[in-house]
């Protein structure tokens, strides 16, 4: 980034009218914000979008006005090199409030315009706060909840909600309550003084739902349980599937950097779990400060910073506002020099995403243990630790009499939630990537749902390839065998099928130099065994907006 770069930034996505002024001189970041705050229930978009209105004029004035007082150019020249505006996601009224200001700024003093893409900016100031090269990104905001990693020129999503945000979840329950708007920091108080409740926890792969633990939770307050534990219990649960989902992100890309980005970070609860995960795998965590997380113009200034420096600017014919603007679709400009994360596997031991697993190759033995996740509630960790060890077992048992290649199973500890298994293959399907190989991986999943069950996690890094020691076979040397049904269980829903693909297709997204001849490939081998209906449940599974309004 240029070290005489000034930037004015405008943000309006949804309820904070701010603006900001970003110096890379001197890294300075002034930040003026003005929330819009419902007298009753959540965000209504008339209202926000009254706000808007008035208030973003406001914040610019007052932003232009320190821009100009620490100008040290010409009085003739613009105070800015360029104006940067949040052009999505977010709700469209407000956007287009947004979008119709910075274009007059930009026309009125003659600069640059700059559209910014509201999540990308929420990873983008984590990773310029931390320092860290390559991390992964969780977002946890009211609207949005992914999982982002950089490959291929872009921020490729890894995992996300497949129905509402994590802010907005939260907020569903405590109008439920009859608690105003943001539900979050009520939720956190009354939490200090409560106790574990068994809830939902959904996680399958590196996707999650909320839906379903919303509804407990509602259900629980309703029968009269206490709300300090419903918040208490709503807390560990939804943090830890977030956390959960951020560690098999780590795993599966190899990084060992991880940022936490969106207003919902705020919680401290959130960070304490992230925070412990990161340390228990030896990975480094970190969060930017509170006004940087929540929406704000100065994640926006500085990303626009980035975007100026290396020519990524709009003309203003070009710079309509979209409100379902996702991160995957932003070319990642300022980075098109910088190095992908690089993918491999480890010998001996191998901390997994929930698992430390001992390879031992010679031996043809693999075991796995799944230790205690010290960010987990107790009671919660002992019950998923039990839980997805025995069924492990039991479906990777039930894989091999489909005719799905999987590990013999030597020895099950419930107790101890271990088990010993064959090693199978010389390598990752994530480095040994190839249409054939994925054809075959989506044959095995369909003769899984034709029998009546999914795998649950079918990453890149979760398909052995190629023959071992002890294959007699003539095709054993790219033969592909499924290993860790932990997250595995008995269907007969076709949205579960698309959803044990979509967790297949993600991940080739995530790890392929050129994902679209591979996601080809899932499609055309599911079809040679499996029903044409669970890809068109994918394709609307795909296609379900993420940023939508649905307060």
């Amino acid at each position: 980034m240029s070290s005489h770069t000034r930037v004015l930034g405008i943000e309006g996505t949804a309820w904070a009218a701010s603006a900001a002024v970003y110096d890379a001189a001197t890294d300075e970041v002034v930040i003026e914000s003005d929330a819009y705050q419902p007298e009753s229930g959540g965000i209504h978009p008339r209202e926000a979008a009254e706000h808007m209105h008035d208030a973003i004029p406001r914040v610019v004035e007052t932003a232009l006005e320190r821009a100009r007082e620490t100008h040290d150019g010409p009085a003739d020249e613009p105070p800015v090199d360029c104006v940067a505006f949040s052009r999505g996601p977010g709700l469209g009224p407000c956007l287009r409030i947004v979008g119709t200001a910075a274009r007059a700024l930009s026309q009125s003093l003659e600069v640059p315009l700059v559209g910014v893409n509201h999540m990308v900016a929420h990873l983008e100031i984590g990773r310029h706060t931390s320092g860290f090269s390559s991390p992964v990104c969780l977002n946890a905001s009211g609207a949005n909840a992914h999982l982002l990693a950089y490959r291929n020129g872009r921020y490729r999503v890894l995992g996300e909600t497949m129905d509402t945000g994590v802010g907005n979840a939260i907020d569903k329950f405590t109008r439920h309550v009859g608690w105003s708007h943001p539900g979050g920091p009520k939720v956190e108080a009354a939490a200090e003084d409560g106790e574990y409740v068994n809830l939902p926890y959904v996680v399958k792969g590196m996707d999650f739902s909320f839906s379903g633990i919303m509804s407990a939770a509602k259900q629980r307050y309703d029968d009269g349980i206490p709300v300090e534990d419903v918040c208490f219990s709503l807390q560990e649960n939804i943090f830890g599937m977030l956390t959960e989902v951020s560690e098999r992100a780590l795993s599966l890309t190899g990084s060992d950097q991880l940022v936490l980005g969106g207003g919902v970070g705020q919680n401290a609860r959130l960070r304490e779990m992230l925070e412990e995960m990161c340390a228990q795998r030896g990975a480094s965590f970190h969060a930017p400060e509170p006004r940087f997380l929540r929406d704000n113009a100065g994640m926006i200034a500085v990303l626009g910073a980035k975007m100026y420096d290396a020519g990524d600017t709009l003309a203003l014919e070009e710079s309509r506002v979209n409100p379902d603007f996702r991160p995957d679709q932003v070319p990642v400009s300022w980075r098109a020099d910088e190095p992908d994360l690089t993918l491999g596997r480890e010998e001996g031991s191998v901390q997994g995403a929930e698992a430390l697993v001992d390879l031992e190759p010679e031996a043809g033995r693999v075991t796995k243990r799944r230790e205690p996740k010290t960010y987990r509630h107790p009671e919660l960790d002992e019950r998923l630790r039990r839980e997805r060890t025995r069924i492990e077992a039991r479906l990777t048992s039930l894989a091999r009499r489909e005719g799905v290649p999987t590990p013999v199973l030597s020895d099950v500890d419930g107790r101890e939630s271990r088990l010993e298994l064959e090693y199978v293959g010389r390598e990752d399907l994530r480095t040994a990537l190839s249409p054939e190989r994925v054809r075959e991986v989506s044959r095995h999943l369909a003769r899984l749902h034709r029998a009546g069950f999914v795998h649950g996690d079918v990453t890149t890094r979760n398909v052995r390839v190629g023959r071992t020691d002890g294959d007699r076979e003539r095709d054993s040397t790219n033969r592909t065998s499924l290993i860790d049904f932990g997250l595995g269980y008995h269907t007969d829903h076709v949205e579960d099928y698309a959803m044990d693909l979509h967790v297949f297709d993600q991940s080739l997204v995530g790890t392929a130099e050129d994902p679209e001849p591979l996601r080809t490939a899932l499609r055309e081998g599911y079809l040679e065994v499996g029903e044409e209906r669970v890809l068109e449940r994918l394709a609307d599974v795909e296609g379900r907006g993420r940023y939508v309004d649905d307060q």
